[in-house]
């Protein structure tokens, strides 16, 4: 007899997991399908990365890391933030993780109680509301639109605060949306929370390096809630590492050390080879994050190229990350050999099973009528996806 929790059977799977499964399965049977649902760089890991962990299974780096993570990661971490970001942390403010998924996790667990209230806007990454879950909280989201670059208001988010809040939930650059604050924009926002001192910010900031806009700027740096901004941060995106799982977070002490414990309880310390991998991402040649940051902003814009040519769509140019958002809400309620495409989940089916393109439905991430569009893939499989988009969507009628 199943008997799963209340708190299980609140929570709804990964969609962009989801998609990606579904691509596997006909790919298996022989599809030509063209992924475009992955949040991940096609790049390989580099070489040097990949010789670090070479070097560490040689030396033995196999048993129990440090719950927290190696003491010379920590350093290096509290390094970046202050050479990239004008940060300053020391090692015992940061923990390292099991990926910036985990590291997100501990933080929501260890602030947010039964019925606290956490702002997340919309369009948001499809892991956030899920965790929120978790924690107990409860999920305030503010819409945003594609005329404001999906980007949130201090006026939205000052009439959103109540007692209840504890935590704005904030991503730049963005997933979905590509979204990317800049420091004013960051300023505003800094300002509201500054007014209420029991709100907590966390800053995921995953996607610092794959940015168009002119270089990163952090909300962790505004002095007025410093205390109280959790930044969230892993190797994943930039050095193409997503499979190594190590994130890493940084906040105030008393909050890492509470990360720790849970962590402690939970998974212990992240794998060691490749926290040892880590090591040498951040600390040796950098230059394959600019050349990755670079191939990845060519891509972008093949692919707004492309959507300049399709009718009815709304769309902002991407100022970071690898995904485009556009609104295909102009192509929902249209049919296609009698079916009609009642919503934007028929719609990425319909382009899956059809045009075999695989893409994530908007409302995954809280923007009905919406479809993200990785373009973290080659050139070439491209432009052929985003012809057969074409082609598909001149099929509805």
């Amino acid at each position: 007899m199943e008997q799963l929790s209340t708190r299980i059977k609140a929570l709804a799977p990964s969609a962009t997991i989801a998609m990606n499964q579904k691509s596997q399965e006909l790919k298996a049977k022989g599809v030509d399908v063209i992924n475009l649902s992955v949040g991940e760089p096609d790049f390989p890991t580099p070489v040097h990365i990949r010789e670090a962990a070479k070097k560490a299974i040689d030396g033995n780096f196999s048993h129990y890391a440090p719950v927290p993570g190696y003491p010379d990661l920590r350093e290096a971490i509290a390094m970046k933030f202050r050479r990239e970001n004008n940060l300053d942390y020391k090692p015992s403010q940061i923990v390292v993780s099991t990926g910036a998924k985990h590291a997100l996790a501990n933080a929501m667990i260890c602030l947010v109680d039964n019925g606290d209230e956490v702002i997340i806007p919309a369009p948001y990454w499809v892991s956030y509301v899920e965790q929120v879950k978790i924690a107990g909280g409860e999920n305030v989201i503010l819409e945003t639109s594609v005329e404001d670059d999906y980007k949130l208001k201090p006026e939205q988010l000052r009439a959103a605060i109540t007692p209840r809040t504890k935590v704005l939930l904030l991503c730049s650059p963005s997933n979905p949306t590509g979204s990317v604050y800049t420091g004013e924009e960051l300023r505003a926002l800094a300002e509201v929370i500054a007014e209420n001192e029991r709100v907590f910010v966390i800053a995921d900031e995953i996607y610092e390096h794959i940015n168009f806009s002119g270089g990163h700027q952090s909300i962790a740096r505004f002095e007025s809630i410093h205390d109280r901004v959790v930044v969230i941060n892993g190797v994943s995106k930039a050095y193409a590492m997503t499979g190594w799982r190590i994130g890493y977070l940084a906040g105030p002490e008393w909050l890492a050390k509470a990360c720790s414990k849970l962590q402690g309880q939970m998974t212990s310390g992240a794998t060691s080879i490749a926290q040892r991998a880590a090591l040498a991402a951040l600390t040796e040649d950098q230059s394959c994050v600019k050349e990755m940051a670079d191939a990845f902003l060519r891509r972008r814009n093949l692919i707004l190229d492309h959507l300049k040519e399709i009718e009815g769509i709304r769309y902002n140019v991407p100022g970071g990350a690898f995904y485009v958002f556009p609104d295909f809400s102009h192509y929902i309620g249209r049919s296609v050999n009698g079916k009609k495409i009642e919503n934007d989940m028929d719609l990425c089916l319909y382009l899956l099973e059809d045009a075999h393109i695989a893409t994530v439905p908007g409302s995954a991430f809280g923007a009905e009528g919406c479809v993200r569009i990785s373009y973290a893939n080659s050139d070439d499989n491209l432009n052929k996806a985003m012809q057969r988009l074409k082609d598909a969507l001149a099929g509805l009628k």
